[in-house]
């Protein structure tokens, strides 16, 4: 059995690394009683896999991750018996077993949704900021890369950017970004909106797939947390269906 797991990373646990989650969950699926399958050869591995990483100190509501297991499991109890092993914050909402053939996270994925709060700008000032990068035909980004300067146009990594009102230390944006081909992370996008302009919290809210012109969620499943399985259709930016239409 191959399971495609969802889990949030919220609170303090943010703080940990990409790496150090992975960790955690091996333990946990130990504790939890589930048949991790083994990679062959001289050093076995678990046969876990993660989504796109999540920077330290981002929080999210929308994490993935894909396991094989050696023998099946309740997948009704499965997401309870697995948060019972987690620290505080990281919390599984659902798993779905995998299709064969069902693409991996890393190709799947091409675009996130983000909540983040920029510091340095007022909302007036925010709002002209977004507009005018939008009206742009090209955002230049200088990288550095092993010690090499490039220059990236990110201008077609950046999807949509909507004000959303002050917060506490400043104010909201909605972000949906590109992470396919042309790339950018909420921290590089924060400074090409001025001078003196910082990333404050920054939440992840959901992970996107391309199937068939639609923008599926990697796994569609309610939650006990009352979210829905989302559709969304490429052009719109809202939501426009559940996944059940989708496929119907």
């Amino acid at each position: 059995m191959k399971l495609r797991v969802r889990f949030t990373k919220n609170g303090r646990i943010r703080f940990i690394s990409h790496r150090d989650v992975a960790r955690v969950f091996e333990r946990a699926l130990r504790i939890g009683g589930a048949s991790v399958a083994y990679s062959e050869g001289f050093s076995p591995r678990p046969k876990i896999s993660f989504g796109l990483a999540l920077s330290v100190g981002f929080e999210s509501d929308a994490e993935y991750l894909d396991v094989d297991l050696a023998a099946p499991v309740d997948l009704e109890a499965f997401p309870g018996r697995l948060t019972e092993s987690l620290p505080d914050g990281l919390v599984v909402e659902a798993v779905a077993p995998m299709l064969p053939g069902t693409q991996s996270l890393q190709q799947a994925i091409v675009s996130c949704d983000w909540n983040l709060e920029i510091i340095g700008l007022d909302e007036a000032a925010l709002a002209q900021s977004v507009s005018e990068l939008l009206d742009s035909d090209e955002v230049l980004l200088h990288r550095d890369r092993k010690g090499k300067q490039t220059v990236v146009d990110v201008r077609p990594a950046v999807l949509s950017l909507k004000v959303v009102g002050p917060t506490e230390d400043g104010v909201g944006l909605a972000a949906s970004l590109s992470t396919d081909q042309v790339t950018i992370r909420p921290d590089e996008l924060a400074p090409l909106l001025g001078e003196n302009v910082e990333l404050g919290r920054a939440r992840r809210l959901h992970q996107w797939t391309n199937v068939d012109g639609l923008q599926l969620e990697p796994i569609a499943a309610a939650t006990d947390h009352g979210r829905k399985p989302h559709v969304r259709d490429i052009g719109p930016d809202e939501l426009v269906a559940a996944q059940d239409a989708a496929t119907g």
